[in-house]
């Protein structure tokens, strides 16, 4: 018989060897691990829905702490009952009752930093723009006090807007908070975007907070200040209408950090809240979800400082902090010119001054459309440059007489020819004060038209020429007259070789009109 040939198989090694083997290479890799205890806080979610969450087993949790729910979403504990009251970040849809929820012991941050601007981010920093993450300086807290009465400097330096009628009757300055308010589609974010235009090519940087808008609107004004050159000095913080309401009542206090970082290293900043209505709103909503005690028009007790905090924190810093300004130019709505009604109050009062814009005068054609008598400055000329406050001195006193008189010729009555006069001049003012929309004026255009007023140049002028005389004006402004545009844009006064210049332009542009055909009536 021939053996059967069997193949022969390694013999495993003994389970001893083995041990010996992977024992020693263990033991190293545990000594290398540093061990110390963790604390966690963790606790589960009672009830969530419409953006709020009912969270229990978290008995240490403080006011603001930032938690974490299932998938990253971030909530803010806002009511410290038995049950934590909290508003959620983020996207609800996927959350349960008896998730964990980590505690942080940290409050809700913001990043900040010279990388932000010219970037589109939701109020938690996350970017919107289909750009890379933000790369921040640093993450600083969205709830900050504002700056003690010692930190702050009289506000003196302007803030020029590129919008006429309110550089020349109601002047900001640097460090002001001058609410924008009026009804619905009135033109407010349209003044908003030409103060953030006007800045371009200046020491200025801009933050625009979209409250509620919509995200076609949005998307408009992001496309006017970057087809306008400013998009590199501008940062854009929103929370659209379709976003979750915690992040709509964060994104003005998120704004105000990352425009504060500015103002803390020395520079100017200018922060747009568009708007406090809408943020009062959501306020509202989730206060009546949280079972806060309503108020008055529903709205909770604390209303009033919600945006009270927020406002104050614009100020102008005194030189031993730095020098920095932070301008806030709130946006509010009204429901049929009521400036009586609760949250328009509440603004006007906090606020250093108001530009009050009227329905019937939009509809009209006067655009845009600011109510001279209903608006106000509270700061006054003493932010306004010293050239512009020569000429524009006169003017508000001048327009309200004109309105008189205007109103009076209007029965059909004799009228005689120095009430003629009075009424043409006053037109002619009016023209002047009337801008399109993403067309700010420069300072040294302005003036020029002041001027030309003031001297009378314009009375000879027929009415329905006047758009032709300033477009002409701008032109020769733009090409001849850069000495006087650099001494106004400095601070300059307006000396006699300043008013010479520009009244060598107005006299070019008046000649550019052709032979004069008599005064429009």
């Amino acid at each position: 018989m021939t053996p059967t040939n069997k193949t022969t198989q390694a013999k495993p090694p003994p389970l001893k060897d083995a041990l010996d083997l992977w024992l020693p290479q263990a033991l190293r890799r545990v000594d290398a691990v540093a061990a110390s205890p963790r604390f966690e806080s963790i606790g589960r979610i009672e009830s969530v829905g419409d953006g709020i969450a009912r969270v229990s087993g978290l008995p240490g949790a403080r006011s603001d702490e930032r938690l974490v729910f299932p998938g990253g979403v971030a909530g803010l504990a806002v009511d410290l009952d038995q049950d934590i009251g909290c508003v959620l970040l983020g996207e609800d849809r996927h959350l349960s009752a008896g998730d964990i929820v980590r505690g942080t012991g940290a409050v809700v941050r913001a990043p900040v930093g010279d990388a932000l601007l010219g970037r589109v981010v939701d109020p938690l920093g996350n970017p919107l723009d289909g750009g890379p993450p933000i790369e921040a300086e640093c993450w600083e807290p969205v709830e900050r006090p504002a700056p003690t009465i010692a930190d702050r400097a009289a506000v003196t330096e302007p803030m020029l807007t590129g919008t006429a009628v309110i550089d020349a009757m109601f002047p900001l300055g640097r460090g002001q908070r001058e609410l924008v308010i009026g009804d619905r589609a009135t033109g407010k974010t349209a003044i908003a975007v030409d103060a953030i235009l006007n800045q371009r090519g200046g020491d200025v940087l801009c933050v625009y907070i979209a409250i509620g808008q919509k995200a076609s609107g949005v998307r408009a004004v992001i496309e006017a200040v970057r087809d306008g050159g400013a998009a590199d000095r501008c940062l854009f913080v929103v929370a659209a209408a379709d976003s979750p309401p915690g992040l709509q009542w964060l994104a003005p206090y998120s704004g105000f950090t990352m425009a504060e970082h500015f103002r803390d290293s020395g520079r100017h900043a200018l922060v747009i809240v568009d708007d406090l209505t809408k943020h009062a709103a959501v306020h509202r909503q989730l206060s009546l979800l949280l079972r806060r005690p309503p108020g008055r028009e529903a709205y909770p007790g604390d209303v009033f400082y919600l945006h009270a905090r927020l406002l104050e924190r614009a100020a102008k810093l005194s030189p031993a902090r730095g020098g920095g300004s932070l301008t806030a130019l709130p946006i509010a709505e009204t429901q049929a010119g009521n400036l009586s009604a609760y949250i328009p109050t509440n603004l006007i009062s906090i606020t250093d001054g108001q530009i009050f814009l009227d329905a019937k005068l939009f509809h009209e054609g006067q655009k845009p459309a600011v109510d001279i008598g209903r608006s106000v400055s509270r700061v006054g000329g003493k932010a306004q440059p010293p050239a512009l406050r020569r000429l524009a001195e006169p003017l508000r006193l001048d327009y309200a007489q004109f309105l008189e008189l205007e109103a009076f010729s209007r029965f059909g009555g004799m009228v005689d020819d120095r009430t003629r006069k009075a009424v043409a001049h006053g037109q002619r003012m009016r023209a002047l004060l009337a801008q399109r929309s993403l067309a700010p004026q420069p300072l040294a255009r302005q003036l020029a038209q002041l001027l030309a007023l003031d001297d009378g140049t314009l009375d000879a002028i027929p009415l329905d020429a006047l758009p032709r005389f300033q477009a002409a004006l701008a032109a020769g402004l733009d090409a001849q007259t850069l000495a006087a545009t650099a001494h106004l844009a400095s601070g300059g006064d307006l000396d006699d070789a300043t008013r010479a210049e520009l009244r060598a332009a107005v006299s070019d542009a008046v000649r550019a009109l052709g032979p004069p055909t008599g005064a429009a009536p």
